[in-house]
C-alpha cells in the first residue's frame, strides 16, 4: 500500500455503469489504497460539467461509500465528470481519482415528447393471442452532419430491439425488463452518436410480447396482463454542435409491418421464417409503401424510469461437449452445464427448410425429459432462407436447459463448432468466491452460482424453465445474503423491492410473488403467509449490510413497517400468530409430493417466529433512520412476541413443541429463547436430531438456511460439517451423484434410481437450498461482515469436516476482503486482507482474538481445538 492515498473505483449509487440514470444527485463511492493504519479524514468532490468546474469543499468524514452529493443536482440529459481525493489527519491531500463519467437520462414527465405508438389495428380486427405476429416499426428521418452526440431514449410495452442505418442499438436483452408494468416502466438510454449519417437516416424497431401481453404463469398461464398491444416509445435527440437539438420521436408519422419473427413467446419459444426478412427495413431507402399506419396508445410519461441495476445481456458462451446423433435426423446436444439463454446455431440448406430446437434440463431414457417443463413449450423453429451458412439465434424468448435437440439439422461438418449456447442474466458484477479443499464442497458452491446466474434474470426468479418463472418473495428473502457476497446484485434487487412495494396490497399483506399475476386458488388472492411476506423487512436489512445503504433502508421502511403491522393485526393477544394459511416449511423432505406445504414442523410456530424476527427488523431499520418512537415501539412488540414463542414452543425442559431440524434453527437463529442455558439446550437437541437423521437434510425452505448456521452457532460445528458432506438422499451433495451442474428444487429432483421424481413441481434449478453457501462463506471460510457495508469484518474461521484449507474472497464496498486458511497438525495458519477504510479481527476457534488494521496479515495458532466439537 502506497504511503499517499491513492482513490479509485469511484461510483455512482449502485450502477455498474452510470449512463442514463436517474438521479439528479446520486450518491457516491469509492476505495481507497493506503499505508497500514492510515484513515480517511475527509474527502472532496469534483465535478467537471458544462458549466465548468465545481468542487466541494472539503468535507470532513471517515465515509467513502454512497455518501451525498455535495455540488448542485444534475439536470436532465447532463453529462459530467467526478473526482474524488482524500486527505488523513496529516491534511496531506492524495491525487484525485481517476474520472466517472456520469450521464443523467430524462428525470422528469416534461422531458418526454415522445407517444407509445402501436400497429395499426382497425376497429373490430384484432387477431386473437394466439395468432398475433411479432412487428417491426420504421421511421426515415434526415439530420445534419454537424452532430455533437445523439441519445435514444427507448422503451417499449412488451420487448424490444432497436435498429439504426441497419446496424443493431447496445447489447440488451429482453429490454426493457420486467417491472410492475402499471405502476413503472423502466427506459434505457443509448449512446448512438456513431449510428447516424449526415443526411439520410433510418430507425427501426422489432417489438414482442415478452412479459406485456404474452402467456405467463402456470395452469395455462395468462395473456394480455399488463394490456392487449404492443408498443414502442422512442426519443432519438440529437444534439449539434452548435447547441440546437434534432428530436426523432416515435409519433403517428411512422409505419409498420410484419417480421420474420412469426411468433414468440417466454414460455413457448421463437418462430422464425428467413424467407420473410425484409433486408434493409432499418436503413433508408427502404420501400416502405406497403406497410400500415401505426396509432398511439396511452401510456403515463410519469410511470417511466431509469434502471436502477444493469441489463440482461449475453456474459458467455458455451461449446457441446457431446453431439449424439440420435437417428438420421435428430441430434441431442449436451453443454455439459445447466444454464439460462438460447441456442445460437449456423446452418446450410434449402429455403423453407425448418429445424425445430427443444430443450431440457435432464435426459430419460436418452432422451429429452420435457414434463418437468409443464405447460412450457420451450421450442424453437427456424426456417431457412437458402443459399449459404445462416446463423441464427431466437431474440425474444429464453430457456433454461443443459441438453438441446435439434430436429432437421443440414449444418454440414462437425456440428459441435456450429451450435454453442449463449448463457443471458441480468449482467451483475461478481463479488465473492468461494474455494476449499474439498472438490465436492467446490461443486456445490459452482452449483449455487450458476443457479443464481440462470434465476437473476431482471427479477429474481423461482425456476428458469418451466411454466413459471416468477419473483417469488420467499425464494430471494432466504438466498439474499448469499446473493448479496456473490454479485452486486443491489441496484437489481433495489428495483424489485420498489415493485414489492407497489404492489404491496392495501391492508399490508405482500403477494407471493412479484409482480403479481394470477395464480389459481392457493396464490389468488393473496394471503398473508410468513416467510415471504417478511422479504419486505428481511431483504432490505441483508442488502443493508452488504452494502451499508440507508437510503434503500429509508425507501423500503414504510413497506416492512406496513407488513408488519399487518400481522400485528392478524396475531392473538399474547402475540402468536397461529391463525390463517401458511406455506410452513415448504417442501420439507418429509413433506407429500403432492402437498409440499405440509411439513413435520408446526406452521404457526414458524409464522410467529417469522413476525418476531420481522418486527426486530423493522426495530433495528427505524434505530438507523432515527425514528427513536417506531423503534421503541417494534422492540417492545419483538420482545412481546418473543415471549409468547417461548411460551408456546418451548416446554419446561428446553425442547420444542415441534421437535424436528427447523423448529430448533429457527428458534436458535431469530434469538427466541430465553437464556445461554435454553439456547445451549435447543443447540444440543439440534445436533442429536441431525446424528439419529444420519446427518441427512430434514428441512425445507425454511429450515435449510438455518440448520448448518445454528449448530454451528452453538458449537456443533462436526454436526454441521457432516451433514455438508452427507451424499446420501436428501443432502446437499446427493445431486452431484447424478451430475448436477445447478441447485436443484427438490431434494430428490432426480431419484436414486436416476429417474425423475414424479412430482409436478420438479425444478433442476432454483437457488432457494443453495442459501448454505452463505455458511460456507462464513463460517468454512470464515468471512463476514460485523458492520454494515463490511466496514467492520470478521474472520471467524472453523475447521471441520477433513478440510485442510479454504478462502474467500469478496469485494466489498470498501475493497477486497479476503480469507486463506490452512491446518496443519500442529497449525491453523490464517491469511487476511482488510481494505483501507475498513478494520477487521479474527476470532479464533480458541476463543482468542486478534485485531487487525487495513492490510494484509499472517497469523497463526496452535490447531488444536480448531476443528470444533
Amino acid at each position: 500500500m502506497t504511503g499517499i492515498p491513492t482513490v479509485a473505483d469511484v461510483a455512482a449509487e449502485h450502477h455498474r455503469e452510470p449512463f442514463g440514470i436517474g438521479e439528479a444527485a446520486p450518491r457516491i463511492s469509492w476505495k481507497t489504497t493506503a499505508t497500514t493504519g492510515w484513515r480517511q479524514h475527509a474527502y472532496q468532490v469534483e465535478a467537471v460539467r458544462s458549466d465548468g468546474r465545481h468542487r466541494s469543499d472539503w468535507v470532513i468524514s471517515q465515509d467513502s461509500v454512497l455518501v451525498p452529493w455535495p455540488l448542485q443536482p444534475l439536470a436532465p440529459r447532463e453529462m459530467c465528470e467526478v473526482r474524488v481525493r482524500v486527505r488523513g489527519a496529516d491534511q496531506v491531500a492524495g491525487d484525485w481519482s481517476p474520472p466517472l463519467r456520469i450521464e443523467t437520462g430524462l428525470l422528469a414527465p416534461t422531458d418526454w415528447t415522445a407517444r407509445a405508438i402501436s400497429p395499426h389495428e382497425p376497429d373490430g380486427s384484432r387477431p386473437p393471442s394466439a395468432e398475433r405476429r411479432p412487428p417491426l416499426l420504421r421511421k426515415e428521418f434526415t439530420i445534419r452532419g454537424d452532430v455533437e452526440r445523439a441519445r435514444l431514449y427507448v422503451t417499449a410495452h412488451g420487448l424490444y430491439e432497436i435498429e439504426i442505418n441497419g446496424r443493431r442499438v447496445g447489447d440488451h436483452a429482453l429490454a426493457p425488463g420486467w417491472t410492475s408494468y402499471h405502476h413503472r416502466l423502466r427506459y434505457q438510454t443509448h449512446d448512438v452518436t456513431d449510428h447516424l449519417n449526415a443526411g439520410a437516416n433510418a430507425i427501426g424497431a422489432w417489438l414482442a410480447d415478452g412479459w406485456y401481453r404474452g402467456r405467463l404463469g402456470f395452469g395455462g398461464g395468462h395473456a394480455d396482463l399488463y394490456g392487449d398491444r404492443v408498443a414502442l416509445l422512442a426519443q432519438l435527440e440529437v444534439v449539434h454542435r452548435d447547441g440546437t437539438v434534432t428530436v426523432v420521436a416515435s409519433d403517428p408519422s411512422w409505419r409498420a409491418s410484419r417480421g420474420p419473427i412469426l411468433s414468440s413467446g417466454l414460455l413457448d419459444g421463437e418462430t422464425f421464417d428467413a424467407r420473410q426478412e425484409r433486408p434493409g427495413w432499418s436503413s433508408p431507402g427502404f420501400d416502405d409503401g406497403d406497410w400500415s399506419l401505426v396509432d398511439i396508445v396511452a401510456r403515463d410519461p410519469a410511470t417511466l424510469v431509469a434502471p436502477t441495476g444493469p441489463p440482461v445481456r449475453c456474459t458467455e458462451e458455451i461449446a457441446p461437449v457431446l453431439v449424439t446423433a440420435l437417428d438420421a435426423d435428430r441430434l441431442l446436444v449436451d453443454f455439459g452445464q445447466n444454464l439460462v439463454g438460447r441456442v445460437r446455431i449456423t446452418v446450410s440448406g434449402p429455403a423453407g427448410h425448418t429445424l425445430v430446437i427443444r430443450h431440457a434440463e435432464v435426459l430419460q431414457d436418452g432422451e429429452l425429459c420435457v414434463r418437468p417443463l409443464r405447460g412450457a413449450a420451450s421450442t424453437d423453429r427456424y426456417t431457412l432462407r437458402g443459399g449459404g451458412p445462416e446463423t441464427w439465434e431466437p431474440r425474444f424468448t429464453l430457456h433454461g436447459f443443459r441438453y438441446a435437440e435439434i430436429t432437421g439439422w443440414r449444418g454440414g461438418g462437425f456440428p459441435g463448432r456450429a451450435i454453442v449456447a449463449r448463457v443471458y442474466h441480468t449482467d451483475m458484477a461478481r463479488t465473492g468466491w468461494f474455494e476449499c479443499s474439498n472438490d465436492q464442497v467446490n461443486r456445490l458452491h459452482q452449483n449455487v452460482v450458476w443457479s443464481l446466474r440462470g434465476n437473476f434474470v431482471d427479477i429474481p426468479t423461482d425456476c428458469p424453465q418451466r411454466d413459471e418463472r416468477l419473483g417469488w418473495t420467499g425464494d430471494i428473502q432466504i438466498f439474499a445474503p448469499t446473493a448479496a457476497f456473490l454479485y452486486d446484485c443491489h441496484g437489481m434487487l433495489t428495483s424489485w423491492l420498489r415493485d414489492v412495494a407497489v404492489e404491496q396490497h392495501d391492508d399490508g399483506t405482500v403477494p407471493w410473488y412479484v409482480p403479481e399475476i394470477p395464480g389459481g386458488e392457493q396464490w389468488t388472492p393473496a394471503r398473508p403467509g410468513a416467510g415471504w411476506g417478511d422479504v419486505v423487512a428481511l431483504t432490505p436489512w441483508d442488502l443493508y449490510r452488504a452494502s451499508g445503504d440507508t437510503g434503500l433502508l429509508a425507501a423500503q421502511y414504510d413497506s416492512a413497517r406496513r407488513w408488519v403491522d399487518l400481522v400485528t393485526a392478524l396475531a392473538d393477544a399474547s402475540g402468536l400468530w397461529n391463525r390463517g394459511y401458511q406455506l410452513g416449511d415448504w417442501l420439507d423432505p418429509f413433506a407429500p409430493p403432492d402437498d409440499p406445504g405440509a411439513g413435520r414442523t408446526d406452521r404457526h410456530l414458524i409464522a410467529t417466529a417469522y413476525y418476531a424476527w420481522s418486527l426486530r427488523h423493522v426495530a433495528w431499520m427505524a434505530a438507523v433512520l432515527g425514528r427513536g418512537d417506531e423503534r421503541r415501539r417494534y422492540q417492545q412488540l419483538a420482545d412481546r412476541v418473543r415471549q409468547a414463542f417461548g411460551d408456546e414452543y418451548v416446554r419446561p425442559d428446553g425442547l420444542m413443541t415441534s421437535d424436528t431440524q427447523t423448529a430448533y434453527a429457527v428458534a436458535l437463529q431469530f434469538d427466541l429463547l430465553p437464556n445461554a442455558a435454553a439456547r445451549a439446550s435447543a443447540g444440543r437437541r439440534l445436533a442429536e436430531l441431525v446424528a439419529a437423521g444420519g446427518h441427512t437434510i430434514q428441512t425445507g425452505f425454511v429450515g435449510t438456511p438455518l440448520v448448518a448456521p445454528a449448530l454451528s452457532a452453538t458449537g456443533h460445528h462436526h454436526s454441521a460439517y457432516a451433514m455438508l458432506l452427507q451424499q446420501e438422499c436428501p443432502s446437499w451433495l446427493y445431486a452431484l451423484k447424478h451430475d448436477a451442474t445447478t441447485v436443484w428444487e427438490r431434494w430428490d429432483s432426480m431419484l436414486p434410481d436416476g429417474t425423475v421424481n414424479p412430482g409436478e413441481m420438479t425444478s433442476f434449478n432454483h437457488y432457494a437450498l443453495g442459501a448454505v453457501a452463505q455458511w460456507l462463506h462464513t463460517t468454512v471460510a470464515g468471512l463476514d461482515a460485523s458492520a454494515p457495508g463490511y466496514r467492520e469484518v470478521v474472520f471467524r474461521p472453523r475447521p471441520g469436516g477433513g478440510i485442510t484449507w479454504a478462502s474467500a474472497t469478496h469485494e466489498s464496498p470498501y475493497g477486497r476482503v479476503a480469507i486463506r486458511w490452512e491446518l496443519a497438525e500442529t497449525e491453523l495458519t490464517v491469511e487476511t486482507t482488510v481494505p483501507t477504510g475498513a478494520t477487521g479481527r479474527i476470532e479464533w476457534p480458541d476463543g482468542t482474538v486478534t485485531a487487525l488494521a487495513a492490510g494484509t496479515t499472517t497469523s497463526s495458532r496452535p490447531a488444536a481445538g480448531s476443528t470444533g466439537g
